[in-house]
This record gives structure tokens, C-alpha cells and sequence, in this order.
């Protein structure tokens, strides 16, 4: 049976209290203004269609769920992914467009949440998935342990983000820490395997056919053939979505356990919601439809930032 997506560590709307969400758009407000500043001064040109195309991959990827421990599904995040590839602060932008997208367009997460998610899934992802790379490299060499070291780096950046979450919820009075955390951590360590194995597999693809992608974020890529490859990637990847598993993520099956899933809170409105269209009752096409739609959209929404940064680096 074809089913939409789960996609894991999405804060519904009613999890978090009024103050908590509005102090996650705070954070939000401030990272993205950093975000901007740092990338502004750094971006390079080859940096402009990557950033549409790593986009557009990551979205793909959150669509396709994988089974782990206790009927529970996960996700690849990607904010480690990103990070090594683009930089910390380009990543950011990049998450955060994919993260916006997913709210807006699809409904998944919700609104007022979006602030936090957005700084879980994005800024800390992104940020301590970097630093830690960063760390293990001067550590081993830049020689030694390069997929090893990204792996690890993915694993560490869902674990903080889980973690992140979890006081979330408790400070908003919706599940204690001492249930929350080792609930949350616990099942995203299993998680985090999947997205360090993803991690490391993306970067060993790229290793082989396009190294000279991971050279210096300003470097020049070669040619333009592979902007064209990589979005035909990220489709193929939204076509095999409706395969995902359909098990409840890692937060929603913390939620189902402890008792506040009823917490959630419908949308305020519907556009294209669970990654369906409307108007499509086949279960499977729906989903691929509007997987390939968000492809596109992601791709060219953070296409779009990234040439408007790149334009601000001569104002």
C-alpha cells in the first residue's frame, strides 16, 4: 500500500507553548540575519546553482523514510550533508528554505513551530554538524577518515537536534525532560546511523564523479552539466517516494508513547497537504506529483536567495 511521506523531527503546531514557539522565530530571525551576513561575504558563484541543486536533493531525500527499530521510521535531515558541502552559513539558508517550503506549500509542521524548526533542523544541524566535521578533521587530517569523519558529524548533528527538541517540549510543559530527552535521544541515535550511512554515501558518489565539488567553497566547479544532473537526481528521488516507510517518525512515535500526540493541531489551511495533490486519488501518483513539485519548488526558491545574496556582494 501506497502511503504519503512521515517526515521525522517536524514540530506540529500545539507541542510547544505560544512563548516558546514566538522565541524559536527570535532565534530563527537571528540566525538567517547571520546566515545572510556570513554568506553574503563568502558566496561564490558556483555556490548559486548548487545551493538550488543540494536543495532540491535534501527535500527529495526527507520524502523517503526508513524503517528502524520499533516500528519507527527516519529520515535523512541533511544539515551535515550540506554543510560540508556549501559551508556552515550557506547551509542554513539552504535548510531553511527546504524546511519553509515543507511548511508552507505541504503542511508539514507547523507555522507557529516553524521558528524551531527551522533552527533544529537547519541552524543546528547545519552549525554543529560542520563544527564537528571540522574538529575531526584537524584531529585525524584532511586525508584520513573523510567519509568516516562525515558520518560521524551527521550522526552527532541529529542527536543535538533531538535533544534540542526535547527541551522544547519540556519547557513548553508538554513532556518532562527527564521522558522527553532520553526518549527522543534514544530513538534519533538509531536514526542518526541512517543519515550518517546517507551522508556518507552521498559525499563517496560525489568523491568519485565530481571532486572537484568539495574543493573550496569558492572554487569554480567545472562546466554546468552536473546543475542538470543533479536535479534529475532529486526527481528520480521523489519518484520513488510513495515506497517510503510509513511507520511513525522518531518525534511522532515519542508523542504516541508518552501521550501528547493529540496535542497537534490541524493546519490553518490546506494546499498540498501530507505531499499529496487534491485532485490525484491514486495514492502513489499523488505523492510523486507533488514530490516533483516540491523538487522544483525548493530548487528554485533557494536558487532565488542564493543569486539575490550573490547580487548583494556588489551593492
Amino acid at each position: 500500500m501506497f502511503l504519503p511521506p512521515v517526515i521525522a523531527l517536524h514540530i506540529p503546531d500545539g507541542f510547544l507553548s505560544v512563548p516558546v514557539a514566538a522565541f524559536g522565530w527570535l532565534l530563527l530571525v537571528a540566525a538567517l540575519a547571520a546566515a545572510l551576513r556570513q554568506t553574503r561575504a563568502q558566496l561564490g558563484e558556483r555556490q548559486v546553482p548548487m545551493m538550488g541543486v543540494i536543495a532540491a536533493f535534501v527535500f527529495a531525500a526527507q520524502m523517503i523514510n526508513f524503517p528502524v527499530a520499533g516500528g519507527t521510521s527516519g529520515h535523512l535531515v541533511g544539515g551535515a550533508l550540506v554543510a560540508i558541502l556549501l559551508g556552515p552559513w550557506a547551509a542554513v539558508l539552504v535548510m531553511t528554505s527546504v524546511i519553509a517550503v515543507q511548511a508552507l506549500l505541504f503542511q508539514d509542521g507547523g507555522l507557529l513551530a516553524l521558528g524551531f524548526n527551522a533552527v533544529n533542523m537547519g541552524v543546528l544541524s547545519a552549525l554543529v554538524g560542520y563544527t564537528v566535521f571540522r574538529q575531526l578533521s584537524r584531529l585525524a587530517g584532511e586525508d584520513r577518515g573523510y567519509l568516516l569523519r562525515a558520518g560521524i558529524a551527521a550522526w552527532v548533528s541529529v542527536e543535538v537536534a533531538a535533544a534540542a527538541t526535547a527541551l522544547q517540549l519540556a519547557v513548553s510543559g508538554t513532556s518532562p525532560l527527564t521522558l522527553a530527552l532520553p526518549a527522543m535521544l534514544g530513538i534519533h541515535a538509531a536514526i542518526g546511523l541512517g543519515e550518517a550511512l546517507i551522508t556518507a554515501g552521498a559525499l563517496a558518489f560525489i568523491r568519485q564523479t565530481r571532486p572537484d565539488l568539495l574543493q573550496s567553497h569558492t572554487a569554480a566547479a567545472r562546466g554546468s552539466g552536473w546543475v542538470a544532473a543533479g536535479l534529475v537526481i532529486a526527481l528520480a528521488v521523489a519518484l520513488v517516494s510513495p515506497l517510503a516507510s510509513s511507520d511513525p517518525d522518531g518525534l511522532e512515535r515519542v508523542a504516541i508513547d508518552q501521550g501528547f500526540e493529540e496535542l497537534a493541531q490541524e493546519p490553518g489551511y490546506e494546499l498540498l497537504p501530507d505531499y499529496t495533490i487534491p485532485f490525484v486519488e491514486h495514492e502513489a501518483l499523488t505523492t510523486i506529483l507533488a514530490g516533483v513539485l516540491g523538487v522544483l519548488a525548493v530548487a528554485a526558491v533557494t536558487y532565488g536567495l542564493a543569486r539575490f545574496v550573490r547580487r548583494g556582494q556588489s551593492v
